[in-house]
């Protein structure tokens, strides 16, 4: 990656310098390279996501994409979408800054690209001297000319002399996606707070960077986590911002830099950042998974988070043995089911808790020894009646401030309760002496501290498509939602009304 950076003093007010190059459509009126430039699709020459069309003077063309522009901090920048150059992942942006002493400008002018190897230095002098130092010259000449008092530069300008590309070097426009939309419809959290606040939007969509993928999404996966995220009780989501974490689509651009992922490739992911409530987004090639075939879109983007979460909940928090006894907190829900598989599979004896008959008879279907009705009876003393007096060796818990107490009763001497979310509220404080008495163990596990780099999380994501393929665990068709619906999602899903996992379709 080469960095370069110039800068220079105007002398003029900063504000009439801004008033020539925030105009994404002028450069053609003061950069002596440039003979004509025309906004594409008629849009206004601020509105980020415009692209510029221009022609240099020895016939080149090129296209550049507005990726910010600030009035009050007079800064923008933008991207090369496609050039007769190898200018890989370029980026470059301006900024304006007054100077006191004088009322003069200061103009600094920076980007970052990948150049090939062996053209390195001529790539770096042309930018550097035919493009920002010529650009300096001219918008001084300019600004001199608008002042009839003052002396013309009379020397020629500079201008870039565009080298003819070897044919085996890319055009940008082919790695990056040129012609891909400038803008994605995604699901923006204002301000935290209820389901109201998912709303759909039109958000700008950046090229990848030269590490990056872009990902059209073909399904989006619903958690409890987005939920955390949307109220602000996860820090994850600073607003305004898109949430969601896991999804699967198809690769439909890469970055220069990108090994390993191609155009076309079907891929999946379930980690931060948030993002994933959106038509399409770029990401780190890292964070990914390639699907193969026998794994669809649908699955891995309902079962992904949810079963990379009961791996290592069942193999590394607590490590899950024949004979233990497990008790499992609203086993119908989407985890909750692929608990309830695992662990019988695990040898474990299952007790499960749900609210309602019906689900009582999905969680008997996926082997549950006993099911537990809230609505029926205490299930503490189920659990005792159940284990003659001994409770569970473990009990996960996603439920929160409605079962926390009843968890810590119903566990047996040296039990530990894995607290994995709070979904009926925190539990508030406890005093952990309470604990001694039945020497009790409790954990509360961060799913990113389990998946933070591509080890961790290969390992788990590995265990939970074996487990898929060698029908350990099996998903229900989850219960899809529009886009545009994810705040309904977020009702059903709060209130308890859904079994199995939810998913958001990016399309009709």
């Amino acid at each position: 990656m080469v960095r370069v950076c110039q800068s220079t003093i105007i002398d003029a007010p900063v504000d009439e310098v801004w008033a020539i190059l925030r105009d994404f459509n002028g450069h053609d009126r003061w950069h002596p390279a440039i003979a004509f430039s025309e906004i594409e699709d008629g849009e206004p020459v601020d509105a980020v996501g415009c692209v510029r069309h221009f022609k240099l003077n020895d016939g080149g063309e090129l296209r550049e994409q507005l990726l910010a522009l600030s009035d009050k901090d007079r800064r923008l920048s933008y991207c090369l979408l496609e050039a007769p150059l190898p200018l890989m992942g370029y980026v470059a942006s301006l900024r304006l800054k007054p100077v006191t002493d004088g009322n003069a400008t200061f103009w600094e002018w920076r980007s970052e690209f990948n150049p090939p190897v062996h053209r390195r230095d001529e790539l770096v002098t042309l930018v550097t001297e035919g493009i920002y130092q010529a650009g300096f010259a001219a918008v001084r000449n300019l600004l001199r000319r608008r002042n009839a008092d003052a002396p013309v530069d009379t020397r020629p300008p500079r201008t870039i002399v565009v080298p003819t590309p070897p044919i085996d070097i890319p055009r940008v426009a082919s790695i990056v996606g040129a012609g891909q939309a400038a803008t994605t419809r995604a699901i923006v959290v204002e301000r935290y707070g209820g389901p109201e606040e998912l709303r759909l939007e039109d958000i700008a969509l950046p090229p990848p960077a030269q590490n990056e993928a872009r990902i059209r999404h073909t399904v989006i996966g619903v958690n409890f986590i987005d939920v955390y995220c949307r109220t602000g009780f996860f820090d994850l989501l600073q607003p305004p911002g898109v949430p969601g974490m896991e999804a699967a689509g198809i690769v439909e651009a890469v970055g220069p830099a990108v090994s390993g992922f191609s155009i076309g490739d079907r891929v999946a992911y379930a980690c931060p950042p948030v993002g994933a409530y959106s038509e399409r987004r770029n990401m780190a090639p890292e964070l990914l998974v390639h699907l193969s075939d026998d794994i669809a879109d649908e699955i891995a983007a309902a079962g992904l988070l949810k079963g990379v979460s009961a791996s290592f909940l069942l193999h590394d928090v607590h490590a899950v043995r024949p004979g233990v006894i497990v008790l499992i907190h609203a086993a119908a829900g989407g985890i909750g089911q692929l608990l309830v598989q695992w662990a019988r599979h695990l040898g474990a004896t299952v007790i499960a808790t749900v609210s309602s008959d019906d689900k009582a008879r999905i969680v008997e279907r996926l082997g549950a020894h006993h099911v537990i009705v809230y609505s029926r009876e205490d299930f503490t003393e189920a659990v005792m009646r159940l284990t003659g007096g001994r409770g569970a060796d473990v009990v996960y818990d996603a439920v929160g401030n409605d079962t926390f107490a009843g968890s810590l009763a119903a566990l047996a001497v040296r039990g530990h309760l894995v607290s994995f979310g709070q979904a009926s509220g925190p539990i508030g404080n406890w005093d952990i002496g309470r604990f001694a008495s039945k020497s009790l163990t409790i954990s509360r596990p961060n799913y990113a501290h389990y998946t933070d780099n591509p080890d961790k999380l290969g390992t788990h994501v590995a265990r939970f498509f074996q487990a898929l393929r060698q029908g350990v665990v099996r998903l229900e068709p989850p219960t899809r939602y529009a886009l545009a619906n994810a705040a309904e999602a977020h009702r059903d899903l709060e209130s308890r009304r859904t079994t199995g996992a939810l998913v958001l379709m990016p399309k009709p």
